[in-house]
């Protein structure tokens, strides 16, 4: 277990995401996945109150209705780190205070708890002062409805700008930041978001950990995507540079026996700041390989190969 910067949240290495709950797996196989991730030693679940809007026939808020069953028919609530977010739920958008607490009171009634262990603000919104909706963020953590708060999609300087006013105002200081960052996309966290979480001991959980399917190998042309539910979040992904990402992936699978997703999982496990990526599973027998990341340990050589592969994609 590692602990989360400066709270007293201890987590798995490895964060299930919840955003196929309700989309790509129904109720049934999306408690039977969250049985097995807790079995496997996993404890730390990340939703968001938007997931799964952008699916057909969805309107926002099913993962988190999905998990507050789990939670009623397990018991287990106390058990669970639960991560959520607020700001682009098709009826509670943006970071205005108001809407902050309308969101959250939404997202406790679909969880069936009295609190979020870390929420987060899931993007920006730069039509929002920042010191209002901090406020708000605070007034939940003074309120017991959120144990402590976290920051989603913001750009360096608004990192920077949150962390000036929560500590001028006393606001409730954010303990993490959650970046896209995997082999395949760097930027969006190495080197400015990267330094602020290290000088700020903020976690760090990265999300597309696998680049929506791309680095588990299952996507080797742009026909293999056609028609799939992740055409739209992976084909960003299609270059010959990732491509060559995928096959230096597959050479350290293959000396290890084990799958691509353990590998990429294993090689952000091995960077500065992460606390656990976040990957989410549409079936069961898709969850093993990713808690496999969590044990296995790539030599030197290995790390050298995948980062010197990954350093060409942004070339």
């Amino acid at each position: 277990m590692t602990t989360i910067g400066n709270s007293d949240l201890d987590v798995f290495p490895l964060a299930l995401g919840a955003n196929t709950f309700g989309w790509t797996s129904d109720e049934k196989d999306s408690h039977a996945i969250l049985d097995a991730f807790v079995a496997g030693g996993g404890n730390f679940v990340d939703t968001a109150d938007s997931y799964s809007a952008f699916a057909p026939g969805n309107s926002g808020g099913e993962s988190e209705s999905v998990l507050g069953s789990w939670f009623t028919a397990r018991g287990n609530r106390d058990d669970i780190v639960l991560a959520t977010k607020v700001s682009q739920h098709p009826d509670f958008k943006g970071l205005a205070p108001d809407n902050i607490r309308a969101a959250a009171d939404a997202s406790l009634s679909r969880l069936k708890t009295d609190h979020i262990d870390v929420y987060y603000a899931h993007y920006d919104d730069d039509k929002t002062p920042l010191d209002e909706s901090l406020a708000a963020f605070d007034g939940l953590v003074k309120d017991g409805k959120v144990r402590y708060v976290a920051i989603s999609n913001y750009s360096p300087a608004r990192i920077e700008e949150w962390l000036s006013i929560a500590r001028r105002e006393g606001f409730a200081l954010p303990i993490a930041i959650q970046p896209h960052y995997n082999l395949v996309h760097r930027r969006s966290y190495e080197p400015e978001i990267r330094d602020i979480a290290e000088a700020n001991n903020l976690g760090v959980f990265p999300y597309f950990a696998l680049a929506s399917g791309f680095l588990t190998g299952k996507y080797r042309t742009r026909d293999d995507l056609a028609n799939t539910p992740r055409e739209r979040l992976t084909q960003g992904y299609f270059s010959d540079a990732g491509l060559e990402v995928v096959g230096a992936l597959d050479t350290v699978a293959n000396a290890h026996g084990t799958s691509l997703a353990t590998v990429a999982l294993a090689w952000l496990l091995s960077r500065p700041g992460i606390v656990a990526p976040i990957a989410s599973a549409s079936r069961i027998d898709q969850l093993q390989s990713l808690l496999d990341s969590t044990t296995l340990t790539l030599t030197a050589d290995e790390l050298d190969l995948l980062t010197a592969t990954s350093d060409k994609v942004g070339e």
